[in-house]
């Protein structure tokens, strides 16, 4: 409904926005001005909730939610996935040894892992490592970095953000990459391998690029320019506390991939939200339609034991998946859907049975004058 031309100032003798006169003593009317926002007459819509609008609403949700959330459900649990801890906790884990006497500064340590698919992967499958009880959405590890550094800024390199500390330098000596999240790269290596039937073991081609956001490869990081010889490039700088070489050793064999613009390096520096996550670690490209990726069978997956994790009650594994147009296996967005549209059409029922049984309205009354 429209707003009416009422004017209350007006019926009490004032013009709108006038003080009351009475001489110098007079007071001003605390009254708001007479318009329609002041007076809250804007026109203004309002929807009328009936039975004929709210039931069909509630059906409709109900109808369409419940087959999506079916059909998420569905393609997710297609996905393929396989998962194994090797952090070495028991004592009948191949890895005990390894975890239990490995610290930053220790020499490496191999342990190898046995496990058997019962199910062929195939299309593409992606190997990821994942990590438990590590906070790396922590506000202070989150901030301890430096951008400018990272994309290649010399100046940044040789004098990195004070946000870096304590790991900003290291006996006088610029730290690069600085930071809390670089300091604490991962740094376990994991190949695996296929065992056939006659005891052959195998290894499974493991693709070490396009593993990291394009962006983040093209964008955000960047090696010092001015020089291609990144040793010369990085000579003032020194390696991480943590680290076992310098950043400009991470990959010599492969340019495009050493550096600031390793894509290990790049993934890590990816914070994750959650202490419990999985980053990309590998690709297993599918090479024929007739064959699977990872048939079915015996595999083995050896382990330089790098990453000590039991010192925060932390947990490493490895997983093996596929993954589908929804990315990989996750079955709450159908498990979501099903349970909304569910509850909406629940309501809509129970809704409707109380239309029915108490709706006493007589169309045919007499409506009084």
């Amino acid at each position: 409904m429209m707003a009416s031309s009422y004017n209350a100032k007006e019926e009490d003798g004032h013009h709108s926005g006038a003080a009351t006169h009475g001489g110098p003593g007079a007071v001003k009317s605390k009254k708001p001005d007479n318009t329609a926002f002041k007076q809250q007459r804007l026109p203004a819509w309002q929807p009328i909730l009936t039975a004929g609008t709210v039931l069909p609403a509630f059906f409709v949700i109900g109808l369409i939610f419940i087959p999506i959330g079916i059909g998420l459900y569905v393609t997710s649990n297609n996905i393929k996935e396989f998962e194994i801890d090797y952090t070495g906790v028991d004592i009948s884990s191949p890895c005990y040894g390894c975890a239990k006497n490995y610290s930053w500064n220790s020499t490496s340590c191999f342990c190898s892992v046995n496990f058997t698919l019962e199910q062929p992967f195939e299309s593409n499958v992606f190997m990821y490592y994942g990590l438990s009880n590590f906070y790396q959405n922590h506000r202070r590890y989150v901030k301890s970095r430096d951008d400018s550094q990272l994309n290649g800024d010399r100046s940044a390199l040789t004098n990195p953000s004070k946000e870096c500390e304590p790991y900003r330098t290291s006996d006088n000596i610029p730290i690069a990459p600085c930071g809390a999240i670089a300091n604490s790269l991962f740094n376990d290596t994991l190949d695996l391998y296929h065992i056939d039937s006659n005891g052959t073991k195998s290894a499974i081609p493991l693709v070490k690029k396009g593993i990291a956001w394009w962006t983040d490869k093209h964008v955000k990081f960047r090696n010092p320019g001015g020089n291609n010889n990144l040793t010369v490039a990085f000579q003032d700088t020194t390696k991480p506390v943590n680290w076992r070489k310098p950043v400009y050793e991470l990959d010599p064999s492969d340019t495009e991939n050493n550096g600031f613009i390793n894509e290990d390096f790049i993934v890590w520096m990816r914070t994750a939200a959650l202490p419990t996550f999985r980053k990309l670690y590998r690709i297993i490209q599918k090479k024929s339609s007739t064959t699977p990726t990872l048939p079915s069978g015996r595999y083995v997956l050896e382990i330089n034991y790098n990453y000590p994790v039991l010192s925060f009650d932390g947990r490493k594994r490895m997983i093996l998946s596929t993954i589908s147009w929804m990315g990989g296996k996750n079955p709450f967005l159908g498990i979501a859907y099903i349970t909304v549209g569910s509850i909406c059409f629940f309501l809509g029922v129970v809704l409707l049975i109380i239309h029915h049984k108490y709706d006493t309205r007589n169309n045919s009354a007499d409506i009084p004058n």
